[in-house]
């Protein structure tokens, strides 16, 4: 049984993975627009959240929390360089690291040519893995907030 479990678990990763390189690359990326900051915005309930600042940042938010098959509750674009997910209590500690590579690589096929942050929080929303993708040497740094 727990064989079946972890199989599912990893069967699931690798569609996330599967699906952002692919989808990604296909879609046509828009030009970023910029919104002003609107007063009272930031009383919003946590599920009133935009999911992006831009057309093409809330399209990608959306997606991403469409197609992770549950792996990840929430996310949100800003700027067209940061992405933020919530993960569900479905992802392992330790395969937090490969999702957010791959949120990292779908990011970059939708926004290329930008140095890109993700950041990844755990289901009751602490900062727990980010990312950081340097388009000039095309590395990736990770760091894991003590």
């Amino acid at each position: 049984m727990e064989l079946f479990k972890r199989s599912r678990r990893w069967l699931s990763a690798i569609a996330v993975i599967l699906m952002l390189t692919v989808t990604t690359s296909c879609s046509s990326v828009s030009t970023p627009e910029k919104t002003t900051y609107q007063p009272g915005a930031g009383q919003a309930a946590y599920g009133q959240l935009e999911r992006g600042n831009s057309a093409a940042g809330q399209d990608f938010g959306d997606w991403v929390v469409s197609t992770s098959q549950g792996l990840i509750k929430d996310a949100f674009v800003r700027d067209n360089d940061k992405l933020g997910v919530v993960i569900s209590t479905d992802v392992r500690p330790n395969e937090v690291r490969d999702l957010t590579r791959s949120l990292l690589q779908g990011f970059h096929s939708s926004f290329p040519n930008k140095d890109l942050t993700v950041l990844t929080y755990a289901p009751d929303k602490e900062l727990i893995l980010t990312a950081r993708y340097d388009s000039q040497s095309n590395q990736v740094e990770y760091d894991v907030p003590s």
